[in-house]
């Protein structure tokens, strides 16, 4: 793939061969304006959005679904009123085997994330993000049968094969990202596409509640039918509407082109070719943002995979009710994430420092849901009061789009792919452990108790993670 700084116009010069007054002159149209049409950018966030949403779906129906999966009254003596009138599932599995179930999706999804990394800087990204996404949608097909037939080794396999095919999501996101929006665009952009995450936990887990309890087939296999039918339309959609580049795309105008090209080019250093492996490996800012990201990982895990099963073993949720409830935090987090997005932005284009701009969105984004974690073990008897701190706490979190999220582009636009694939592959590694140590830490007795050791080492390693990224990140460009 040509680098964008050395695409050559219609007329066959690079835009480093011009002369600064042709470039300025360029970059006006007729009225003297600078063009600022978004519309083909913001289908591209569009596209990458809803990508993120169906990814997180994948991710987050089986936390749902294995609460209509296991038999609880087997599994466990201490059966409440409002579980026992809950249909129980076939599998007899206990806490620990539910931990190793739910973290099997990112053994396969961390192993991708490093070669997709390299392999963006050479071969492109839409391809990778398009026909991964493929395979994971079709795996969903295979869910039922598999536990069905082949037991937790069977279930665990398939979503080992999801990981794989989700692996590319989050440094071909970020690829485009930087091939397509402006750095003054970047926080708002990038907390959009980001956000898809809340978006897809937000319809996954009230739907997937849904049809645990009224849909086909037992009801909890039409969750990864119904959502694996519409996670392959979408890849359907992006491999033929979605290209690369703006500079080979042939659905934008000439005017948005240019904007878009001649803003990054201005942001961003000269091409050296080599990647700077050396300077990467020595830089602080981009350990912040690994340690910063490992740290966020764990505990949103934490939350992701276990709230469900939380919200029915000792607040005696029930199925339909659960999924529901444990959606409104990601839809608070998905709502201020926007609204830390926008802030963002008029913070930079008021001349505020990236770097403290970047370092206050992630204090807000880990110590926030930090405090939640720690209150919540305590207000175990009201549900009212439970959900509402899980809900200030994720919404808070929203932040961290802004904040160690996006700084990988701030580094440099150019490796923007590979820099998150290192850091998502650690900090997917760190966090496929969350599940297992809760179910640990929880079986055989899913105590209060338990359950708050679980909510405090989370909490703690958003403190530390978060004081860590203020003391080393920075928003200045780095290669």
């Amino acid at each position: 793939m040509a680098d964008a700084a050395g695409v050559p116009d219609s007329k066959g010069v690079t835009n480093r061969n011009r002369s600064d007054q042709e470039a300025k002159m360029e970059r006006y149209d007729s009225d003297g304006q600078i063009p600022r049409c978004r519309k083909t950018r913001f289908f591209v966030v569009l596209m990458l959005f809803s990508g993120m949403a169906n990814a997180y779906v994948m991710r987050t129906n089986m936390s749902v679904a294995i609460v209509a999966m296991v038999n609880h009254t087997a599994i466990s003596h201490a059966i409440s009123s409002t579980q026992s009138k809950e249909r129980d599932g076939d599998f007899e599995w206990s806490y620990k085997l539910q931990g190793y179930i739910l973290s099997s999706f990112f053994y396969g999804y961390v192993i991708t994330q490093i070669p997709f990394g390299l392999m963006i800087k050479y071969y492109g990204a839409r391809h990778f993000l398009g026909w991964g996404m493929m395979i994971n949608s079709l795996a969903a097909f295979f869910i039922p049968i598999s536990a069905r037939s082949g037991g937790v080794v069977g279930l665990c396999v398939v979503r080992f094969i999801q990981g794989l095919g989700e692996g590319p999501i989050v440094p071909c996101s970020h690829s485009l990202l930087a091939q397509w929006v402006p750095p003054d665009e970047r926080s708002l952009a990038g907390a959009a596409v980001y956000a898809g995450a809340q978006f897809g936990t937000i319809v996954s887990m009230p739907l997937s509640g849904l049809l645990a309890h009224y849909g086909f087939d037992g009801g909890w296999p039409s969750i990864f039918y119904v959502f694996g039918l519409v996670s392959t339309i979408w890849c359907v959609i992006f491999i033929c509407l979605v290209q690369e580049s703006p500079a080979v795309s042939t659905r934008i105008s000439e005017a948005e082109r240019r904007h878009i090209m001649e803003a990054i080019w201005q942001a961003q250093p000269e091409e050296r070719g080599r990647i700077p492996f050396v300077g990467i490996a020595k830089s602080p800012p981009f350990y912040a943002i690994l340690v910063a990201h490992a740290g966020h990982n764990y505990g949103y895990e934490t939350l992701m995979t276990m709230l469900p099963t939380y919200m029915y073993r000792v607040l005696n949720v029930n199925i339909r009710t659960n999924g529901i409830i444990s959606s409104l935090p990601y839809l608070a987090m998905w709502i201020l994430a926007i609204v830390f997005g926008i802030l963002a932005d008029c913070l930079i284009r008021r001349n505020c420092s990236i770097t403290v701009v970047r370092k206050l969105m992630n204090s807000l984004g880990q110590y926030g849901p930090a405090l939640a974690l720690i209150s919540v073990g305590f207000v175990h008897h009201s549900l009212w009061l439970t959900s509402v701190i899980f809900i200030l706490g994720m919404g808070l979190n929203g932040a961290i789009y802004c904040g160690f999220k996006i700084n990988h582009l701030d580094l440099s636009p150019r490796f923007a792919g590979l820099l998150i694939s290192v850091t998502n592959c650690v900090a997917n590694l760190v966090g496929l452990m969350a599940p297992m140590v809760a179910g640990h830490v929880i079986d055989p007795k899913s105590s209060v108790d338990n359950w708050r050791i679980v909510f405090n080492i989370a909490a703690a390693i958003f403190i530390f993670t978060a004081s860590f990224y203020n003391v080393f990140a920075s928003g200045k460009p780095q290669w």
